[in-house]
Protein backbone atom coordinates (compact mmCIF):
# COMPACT_ATOMS: atom_id res chain seq x y z
CA UNK A 1 0.00 0.00 0.00
CA UNK A 2 0.98 3.51 -0.50
CA UNK A 3 1.93 5.87 2.84
CA UNK A 4 3.49 8.84 3.87
CA UNK A 5 6.60 8.27 5.92
CA UNK A 6 9.44 9.94 8.15
CA UNK A 7 12.53 8.29 9.48
CA UNK A 8 13.98 11.26 10.87
CA UNK A 9 12.51 14.58 12.89
CA UNK A 10 12.22 17.36 10.91
CA UNK A 11 9.92 19.69 8.64
CA UNK A 12 7.00 18.49 6.68
CA UNK A 13 10.19 18.13 3.64
CA UNK A 14 11.13 15.05 5.05
CA UNK A 15 7.75 13.25 4.25
CA UNK A 16 7.84 10.88 0.94
CA UNK A 17 5.36 8.63 -0.16
CA UNK A 18 6.59 5.60 -0.58
CA UNK A 19 5.38 1.87 -0.54
CA UNK A 20 4.99 -0.12 3.15
CA UNK A 21 3.51 -3.57 3.80
CA UNK A 22 -0.33 -3.88 4.37
CA UNK A 23 -0.63 -4.08 8.00
CA UNK A 24 -3.00 -6.89 9.27
CA UNK A 25 -5.05 -6.46 12.32
CA UNK A 26 -4.74 -7.85 15.62
CA UNK A 27 -7.18 -9.16 17.79
CA UNK A 28 -9.04 -6.36 19.42
CA UNK A 29 -8.29 -4.35 16.07
CA UNK A 30 -9.94 -3.44 12.76
CA UNK A 31 -8.67 -2.90 8.99
CA UNK A 32 -9.82 0.65 7.53
CA UNK A 33 -9.37 1.30 3.83
CA UNK A 34 -8.39 5.19 4.92
CA UNK A 35 -10.70 7.40 2.52
CA UNK A 36 -9.53 10.42 4.30
CA UNK A 37 -7.48 11.59 7.16
CA UNK A 38 -6.72 15.26 8.07
CA UNK A 39 -3.78 17.10 9.60
CA UNK A 40 -3.05 18.45 13.15
CA UNK A 41 -1.03 19.97 15.13
CA UNK A 42 0.07 17.30 16.78
CA UNK A 43 0.98 15.63 13.93
CA UNK A 44 3.18 18.60 13.18
CA UNK A 45 4.81 17.87 16.56
CA UNK A 46 5.34 14.57 16.21
CA UNK A 47 7.26 15.52 13.15
CA UNK A 48 9.48 17.78 14.47
CA UNK A 49 9.68 15.64 17.81
CA UNK A 50 9.02 18.57 19.78
CA UNK A 51 8.73 19.40 22.47
CA UNK A 52 12.11 17.13 23.16
CA UNK A 53 9.90 15.98 26.13
CA UNK A 54 7.60 14.05 23.75
CA UNK A 55 10.08 11.95 22.18
CA UNK A 56 9.74 9.90 25.38
CA UNK A 57 6.94 8.74 23.39
CA UNK A 58 7.51 9.11 19.83
CA UNK A 59 10.79 7.94 19.81
CA UNK A 60 13.95 9.14 21.47
CA UNK A 61 16.46 9.65 18.35
CA UNK A 62 14.18 8.68 15.53
CA UNK A 63 10.23 7.95 15.06
CA UNK A 64 8.99 4.35 16.63
CA UNK A 65 6.31 4.91 13.81
CA UNK A 66 7.02 5.60 10.28
CA UNK A 67 3.66 7.09 9.64
CA UNK A 68 1.84 10.22 10.99
CA UNK A 69 -1.64 10.95 11.33
CA UNK A 70 -4.17 10.31 13.63
CA UNK A 71 -7.87 11.16 12.08
CA UNK A 72 -9.62 8.89 9.71
CA UNK A 73 -12.66 8.16 8.25
CA UNK A 74 -13.08 5.31 6.30
CA UNK A 75 -14.65 1.49 5.83
CA UNK A 76 -14.07 -1.31 7.54
CA UNK A 77 -12.20 -3.98 5.21
CA UNK A 78 -11.23 -6.84 8.03
CA UNK A 79 -12.19 -7.57 11.96
CA UNK A 80 -9.87 -8.75 14.08
CA UNK A 81 -11.84 -12.45 15.97
CA UNK A 82 -12.45 -10.44 19.53
CA UNK A 83 -14.09 -7.50 17.44
CA UNK A 84 -17.90 -7.44 17.49
CA UNK A 85 -19.00 -3.71 17.91
CA UNK A 86 -17.76 -3.56 14.25
CA UNK A 87 -18.00 -5.40 10.82
CA UNK A 88 -16.88 -5.67 7.75
CA UNK A 89 -18.25 -2.23 5.67
CA UNK A 90 -18.93 -0.74 8.22
CA UNK A 91 -17.96 3.36 7.28
CA UNK A 92 -16.17 4.34 10.44
CA UNK A 93 -13.81 7.91 12.00
CA UNK A 94 -11.76 8.16 14.62
CA UNK A 95 -8.79 9.45 16.50
CA UNK A 96 -6.23 6.99 16.35
CA UNK A 97 -3.63 9.09 18.88
CA UNK A 98 -1.40 6.77 20.96
CA UNK A 99 -2.13 3.45 19.28
CA UNK A 100 0.58 3.56 17.02
CA UNK A 101 -0.94 3.74 14.71
CA UNK A 102 -1.13 6.24 11.51
CA UNK A 103 -3.76 7.14 9.46
CA UNK A 104 -1.76 9.14 6.07
CA UNK A 105 -1.67 5.49 4.42
CA UNK A 106 -4.49 3.58 2.18
CA UNK A 107 -4.90 0.81 5.38
CA UNK A 108 -4.36 1.50 8.81
CA UNK A 109 -5.05 -1.20 11.49
CA UNK A 110 -6.80 0.48 14.19
CA UNK A 111 -8.04 -0.47 17.74
CA UNK A 112 -11.46 -1.09 17.29
CA UNK A 113 -12.39 0.84 20.69
CA UNK A 114 -11.37 4.12 19.31
CA UNK A 115 -13.76 4.01 15.99
CA UNK A 116 -17.41 5.21 15.66
CA UNK A 117 -19.69 4.63 13.12
CA UNK A 118 -19.52 7.81 10.58
CA UNK A 119 -22.43 10.10 10.67
CA UNK A 120 -24.58 9.61 7.46
CA UNK A 121 -24.67 13.51 6.52
CA UNK A 122 -20.98 13.53 6.23
CA UNK A 123 -18.20 12.67 3.55
CA UNK A 124 -15.32 10.77 4.32
CA UNK A 125 -13.35 13.94 4.10
CA UNK A 126 -15.94 15.96 6.27
CA UNK A 127 -15.99 13.19 8.84
CA UNK A 128 -11.94 12.83 8.95
CA UNK A 129 -11.80 16.87 10.02
CA UNK A 130 -13.73 15.67 13.45
CA UNK A 131 -12.39 13.30 15.48
CA UNK A 132 -9.64 15.07 17.34
CA UNK A 133 -10.72 18.78 17.07
CA UNK A 134 -13.69 18.12 17.96
CA UNK A 135 -13.64 15.64 20.67
CA UNK A 136 -10.84 18.43 21.93
CA UNK A 137 -13.42 20.79 22.27
CA UNK A 138 -16.24 19.02 23.79
CA UNK A 139 -13.94 17.45 26.54
CA UNK A 140 -12.55 21.16 26.92
CA UNK A 141 -15.38 23.16 27.36
CA UNK A 142 -18.11 20.38 28.53
CA UNK A 143 -15.82 18.44 31.19
CA UNK A 144 -12.57 20.57 32.24
CA UNK A 145 -14.15 23.83 31.44
CA UNK A 146 -17.78 22.36 32.76
CA UNK A 147 -19.30 25.09 31.09
CA UNK A 148 -23.29 25.49 31.76
CA UNK A 149 -25.99 26.81 29.97
CA UNK A 150 -26.59 30.89 30.58
CA UNK A 151 -22.75 30.68 30.99
CA UNK A 152 -20.48 33.39 28.76
CA UNK A 153 -17.90 31.47 27.41
CA UNK A 154 -14.47 32.96 25.48
CA UNK A 155 -12.85 31.08 23.04
CA UNK A 156 -9.30 32.38 22.13
CA UNK A 157 -8.18 31.16 18.62
CA UNK A 158 -11.80 30.32 17.70
CA UNK A 159 -11.21 30.09 13.63
CA UNK A 160 -9.22 26.92 13.55
CA UNK A 161 -9.51 23.81 14.01
CA UNK A 162 -10.29 23.56 17.80
CA UNK A 163 -11.96 27.14 17.74
CA UNK A 164 -14.87 26.27 14.95
CA UNK A 165 -16.30 23.28 16.46
CA UNK A 166 -15.66 24.90 20.42
CA UNK A 167 -18.30 28.07 19.15
CA UNK A 168 -20.80 25.24 18.11
CA UNK A 169 -20.48 23.50 21.00
CA UNK A 170 -20.46 26.22 23.35
CA UNK A 171 -23.95 27.21 21.58
CA UNK A 172 -25.10 23.77 21.99
CA UNK A 173 -24.32 23.85 25.44
CA UNK A 174 -26.90 27.01 26.15
CA UNK A 175 -23.68 29.23 26.48
CA UNK A 176 -23.26 32.51 25.49
CA UNK A 177 -20.11 32.90 22.92
CA UNK A 178 -17.57 34.85 22.17
CA UNK A 179 -15.12 34.19 19.85
CA UNK A 180 -11.88 35.93 19.27
CA UNK A 181 -10.16 35.44 16.21
CA UNK A 182 -8.36 37.93 13.36
CA UNK A 183 -9.89 40.39 10.93
CA UNK A 184 -10.88 38.27 8.34
CA UNK A 185 -12.31 35.30 10.00
CA UNK A 186 -14.95 37.05 11.99
CA UNK A 187 -17.69 36.72 9.54
CA UNK A 188 -16.49 32.69 10.06
CA UNK A 189 -17.26 32.86 13.73
CA UNK A 190 -20.50 34.61 13.13
CA UNK A 191 -21.67 31.98 10.79
CA UNK A 192 -20.73 29.44 13.24
CA UNK A 193 -22.83 30.88 15.58
CA UNK A 194 -21.11 33.01 18.02
CA UNK A 195 -22.73 35.64 19.99
CA UNK A 196 -20.18 38.42 19.66
CA UNK A 197 -17.11 38.64 18.20
CA UNK A 198 -13.70 40.36 18.81
CA UNK A 199 -10.59 41.30 16.85
CA UNK A 200 -7.58 40.74 18.56
CA UNK A 201 -5.95 42.22 15.94
CA UNK A 202 -7.81 45.25 17.25
CA UNK A 203 -9.24 44.49 20.57
CA UNK A 204 -8.26 43.30 23.53
CA UNK A 205 -10.88 41.00 25.66
CA UNK A 206 -9.06 40.78 28.49
CA UNK A 207 -8.69 44.63 28.81
CA UNK A 208 -12.07 45.65 28.60
CA UNK A 209 -13.38 45.25 32.12
CA UNK A 210 -15.69 42.21 30.92
CA UNK A 211 -15.53 39.00 32.85
CA UNK A 212 -16.59 35.27 32.13
CA UNK A 213 -17.04 31.76 33.16
CA UNK A 214 -14.63 30.37 30.97
CA UNK A 215 -12.30 31.06 28.66
CA UNK A 216 -10.36 28.49 26.64
CA UNK A 217 -7.01 29.23 24.99
CA UNK A 218 -6.65 27.51 21.81
CA UNK A 219 -3.95 29.10 19.74
CA UNK A 220 -1.02 30.83 20.07
CA UNK A 221 0.58 32.53 23.23
CA UNK A 222 -0.47 35.24 25.83
CA UNK A 223 0.26 35.70 29.49
CA UNK A 224 -2.03 33.10 32.04
CA UNK A 225 -2.71 36.30 33.94
CA UNK A 226 -4.59 38.26 30.74
CA UNK A 227 -6.92 35.07 31.66
CA UNK A 228 -7.08 35.26 34.72
CA UNK A 229 -7.92 39.02 35.08
CA UNK A 230 -10.89 38.43 32.75
CA UNK A 231 -12.68 35.35 34.67
CA UNK A 232 -15.20 35.96 37.02
CA UNK A 233 -14.83 34.94 40.52
CA UNK A 234 -15.72 30.83 39.79
CA UNK A 235 -14.48 30.58 36.49
CA UNK A 236 -12.48 28.38 34.83
CA UNK A 237 -9.73 29.08 32.74
CA UNK A 238 -8.59 25.62 29.97
CA UNK A 239 -5.75 25.67 27.69
CA UNK A 240 -6.34 23.41 25.22
CA UNK A 241 -3.61 24.35 22.72
CA UNK A 242 -1.26 27.19 21.59
CA UNK A 243 2.44 28.01 21.99
CA UNK A 244 5.04 25.33 24.04
CA UNK A 245 5.24 28.36 26.55
CA UNK A 246 1.74 28.93 26.36
CA UNK A 247 1.17 24.76 27.35
CA UNK A 248 3.88 24.99 29.86
CA UNK A 249 2.82 28.03 31.53
CA UNK A 250 -0.84 26.82 31.90
CA UNK A 251 0.31 23.43 33.17
CA UNK A 252 2.57 24.36 35.91
CA UNK A 253 1.27 28.13 36.95
CA UNK A 254 -2.03 27.51 36.30
CA UNK A 255 -2.21 25.05 39.38
CA UNK A 256 -0.99 27.64 41.44
CA UNK A 257 -3.09 30.74 40.67
CA UNK A 258 -6.40 28.38 41.15
CA UNK A 259 -7.79 30.10 44.20
CA UNK A 260 -11.25 31.02 45.68
CA UNK A 261 -13.04 29.04 43.33
CA UNK A 262 -10.92 30.52 39.85
CA UNK A 263 -9.28 27.40 38.19
CA UNK A 264 -6.91 27.49 35.81
CA UNK A 265 -5.08 24.51 34.16
CA UNK A 266 -4.81 22.89 30.81
CA UNK A 267 -6.47 20.19 29.02
CA UNK A 268 -4.49 16.81 28.07
CA UNK A 269 -7.39 15.68 25.57
CA UNK A 270 -7.88 11.60 25.36
CA UNK A 271 -9.42 9.63 22.52
CA UNK A 272 -13.11 8.40 23.37
CA UNK A 273 -15.20 6.64 20.98
CA UNK A 274 -18.25 7.80 23.31
CA UNK A 275 -17.75 10.99 23.10
CA UNK A 276 -17.27 10.86 19.66
CA UNK A 277 -20.52 9.53 18.63
CA UNK A 278 -21.88 12.30 20.85
CA UNK A 279 -20.63 14.51 18.75
CA UNK A 280 -21.87 12.48 15.69
CA UNK A 281 -25.58 12.91 17.79
CA UNK A 282 -24.56 16.24 16.91
CA UNK A 283 -23.15 16.84 13.89
CA UNK A 284 -26.42 14.19 12.32
CA UNK A 285 -29.17 16.55 14.34
CA UNK A 286 -27.29 19.94 12.30
CA UNK A 287 -26.30 21.14 15.50
CA UNK A 288 -22.35 20.80 14.78
CA UNK A 289 -20.94 20.57 11.50
CA UNK A 290 -17.19 20.38 10.86
CA UNK A 291 -15.20 23.44 8.95
CA UNK A 292 -13.23 22.14 5.79
CA UNK A 293 -11.12 24.53 4.30
CA UNK A 294 -8.62 22.57 1.84
CA UNK A 295 -8.52 18.89 0.51
CA UNK A 296 -4.90 17.37 -0.38
CA UNK A 297 -4.40 14.25 -2.09
CA UNK A 298 -2.23 11.86 -0.59
CA UNK A 299 0.91 12.73 -2.41
CA UNK A 300 0.88 16.46 -1.39
CA UNK A 301 0.83 15.86 2.83
CA UNK A 302 3.65 17.89 3.11
CA UNK A 303 2.10 20.61 1.42
CA UNK A 304 -1.13 20.22 3.56
CA UNK A 305 1.44 20.10 6.89
CA UNK A 306 2.81 23.43 5.70
CA UNK A 307 -0.37 25.48 5.11
CA UNK A 308 -1.33 24.44 8.76
CA UNK A 309 1.73 25.38 9.61
CA UNK A 310 1.16 28.90 8.86
CA UNK A 311 -1.22 29.68 11.25
CA UNK A 312 -3.91 30.57 8.67
CA UNK A 313 -6.01 27.90 7.97
CA UNK A 314 -9.97 28.58 8.35
CA UNK A 315 -11.50 25.25 10.16
CA UNK A 316 -9.83 21.92 9.10
CA UNK A 317 -7.31 20.86 6.41
CA UNK A 318 -8.10 17.17 5.15
CA UNK A 319 -6.24 14.59 3.29
CA UNK A 320 -7.93 12.59 0.40
CA UNK A 321 -7.12 8.99 0.07
CA UNK A 322 -9.41 7.19 -1.68
CA UNK A 323 -12.57 8.44 -3.02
Amino acid sequence: MKAIIYTQYGSPDNLRLTDVAKPTPKDDQVLVKVHAAAVNSADDRALRGEPFIARLFFGLFKPKNPILGVDVAGVVEAVGRNVTRLKVGDAVYGDLSGSGAGSFAEYVAAPAKLLAHKPARLSFEEAAAVPMAGVTALQGLRDKGKLRAGEKVVIYGASGGVGAFAIQIGKALGAHVTAVTSTGKLEMARDLGADAVVDYTRDDFAANGAQYDVIAAINGYRPIADYARALRPSGRYVMVGGSDAQIFEATLRGPLMSRGGKTLGALFAQPNADDLAFLGELIEAGVVKPVVERCYPLSETADALRYLGTGHARGKVVIGVAG
